[in-house]
């Protein structure tokens, strides 16, 4: 008997370590369920073994239509009713009160007390082969109508313009989540060596809360955008790109002796991502002092061409896009202005008649030069803000130069152009009133799943494994919009 115990690996156990020592078997066993789950992220698994740099380009889940985007984003939130989509119900009705009906609805929706129906004041005419109408507001961009696939029925979630930037970018409306371009970045790579993958070209920036639309959150730092303003009198558009205080031929030793120390830094602190970030960028760095400078000088461009998008910020902006663009940066992102130039509250017409003046020639030229250059059929150009505007006048003025509209995000209007998407079409529609959408309704989840399938990705296997579990652009939501592929 005495053997027989003796011989038993449980034997002289007491309960208490027995009870212990299998808790931590059961924990081992959860810690390797959960590494084994980290195995699983999809998006791009080949590069993520061992790979020399998180940046390196990666094959997506399927051919992709779109091998880059250029988004347009109209800050602040463009007017649907004077620029691609009448209404002439509300034409007709200028001046009078929405049905009673209708206003109870709207006065629990909206944030100021809502006035009379506001018809445009700007004539709308039918473009191209598709008849689509287009306000007076954008003549250039008009002649390009066959091109557009106008949506009329987005939605968004909250009429305020924080969450709705977030909502847009992100994917989120009240938390920070990696943007769109950051997800591009991180599932693709980077197609250059030499310039960063994901650029924002933001004139004077937004305020601080508002950066989160271009940066990675939980992603690695190094899949975040690049914020370039072109408007900086004075300045570098990027800081500190060419250096002036290290002699000719130094520079290089001194990268490669502070890379050193970084590495032997990284290697005393495994799996700190932020390390590999900081390692990255300044190594990427380094190789746009040449790039850079030349991506960014127009001057390179011919005079015709330069003619063409116009010497002002917007044109700029638009044709250091097409330059990005075609040097491989997968995602940039234009913005209209910093703060929300389109935020029209007061003062409508004589604004949105300005903002289409900046805007109409240089967005005219970009596609244009895309397709001249055949990069539009690979390129998704993407025009829109985070929400529209009311039918209604938000005060009770009568000054046409003073009146303005509230956000509205029950039905608004994007348009994309190339890159797989059906031209020449619009898709969805609201009611007569413009009030709410009527027919297939699109929700800021659905377009980000429809833009990663474009991109060549399944937006549910699009994932990075954080804090326990496996987030995604779309969350739990999103559907393809598969009637506006081509």
């Amino acid at each position: 008997m005495q053997s027989q115990l003796s011989s038993n690996p449980l034997s002289g156990w007491s309960r208490r370590e027995l009870l212990e020592r299998s808790g931590i078997g059961l924990g081992s066993l959860a810690l390797s369920g959960l590494l084994a789950d980290d195995q699983n992220v999809s998006a791009a698994p080949a590069r993520r073994e061992k790979s020399v740099s998180p940046l390196i380009a990666s094959a997506p889940h399927h051919p992709p239509k779109a091998k880059r985007i250029i988004h347009l984003f109209m800050n602040g939130g463009p007017s649907q009713f004077d620029t691609f989509y009448p209404k002439p119900e509300v034409q007709k009705l200028s001046g009078k009160p929405l049905p009673k009906s209708i206003s109870d609805q709207l006065q629990r929706t909206q944030r100021n007390r809502v006035g009379a129906l506001f018809g445009s004041p700007f004539k709308f005419h039918k473009y191209g082969e598709c008849g689509q109408p287009v306000s007076e507001l954008f003549p250039n961009v008009a002649r390009h109508v066959d091109d557009l696939c106008i949506v009329r029925s987005m939605q968004g979630e909250i009429a305020n313009h924080t969450p709705g930037l977030l909502l847009t970018n992100c994917g989120h409306s009240t938390l920070a989540r990696p943007s769109l371009g950051s997800w591009m970045l991180y599932g693709l790579g980077n197609e250059s060596d030499e310039l960063p993958g994901f650029v924002v070209l933001c004139p004077k920036g937004l305020p601080t809360a508002q950066t989160t639309n271009w940066r990675s959150a939980f992603l690695p730092g190094i899949y975040q955008g690049t914020h370039i303003d072109i408007e900086s009198s004075g300045k570098e558009l990027i800081p500190n790109l060419t250096r002036d205080d290290i002699r000719p031929g130094s520079q290089k030793a001194q990268v490669a002796l502070a890379q050193f120390l970084n590495r032997r830094h990284k290697n005393l602190r495994p799996g700190d991502q932020r390390l590999d970030s900081r390692i990255h960028s300044m190594e990427l760095a380094f190789r746009m002092q040449t790039a850079g400078t030349d991506a960014f000088d127009l001057e390179k461009e011919p005079q015709h061409i330069r003619e063409s998008y116009g010497d002002s910020v917007q044109g700029r902006n638009m044709l250091i896009a097409r330059r990005l663009a075609e040097r491989g940066v997968r995602y940039v992102q234009v913005y209209h202005g910093g703060g929300q130039p389109w935020d029209n509250h007061s003062g409508l017409v004589p604004r949105i008649r300005q903002l289409c003046k900046d805007s109409d020639q240089p967005i005219a030229a970009l596609l244009s030069d895309l397709k001249q250059r055949g990069m539009l059929e690979d390129t998704l150009l993407i025009w829109g803000g985070e929400m529209g505007r009311t039918p209604t006048t938000q005060s009770g003025t009568k000054d046409v130069n003073k009146i303005g509209r509230d956000h509205h995000i029950d039905g608004y209007t994007m348009w994309m152009a190339g890159g797989g998407v059906r031209p020449g079409m619009t898709y969805g529609s609201t009611d007569e009133f413009g009030m709410k959408v009527a027919e297939n309704k699109v929700e800021l989840h659905d377009l980000h799943a429809t833009i990663l399938h474009l991109m060549g990705f399944d937006h549910r296997r699009l994932t990075y494994r954080f804090s326990g579990r496996d987030f995604r652009l779309t969350d739990v939501h999103g559907r393809i919009v598969n009637e506006i592929l081509a």
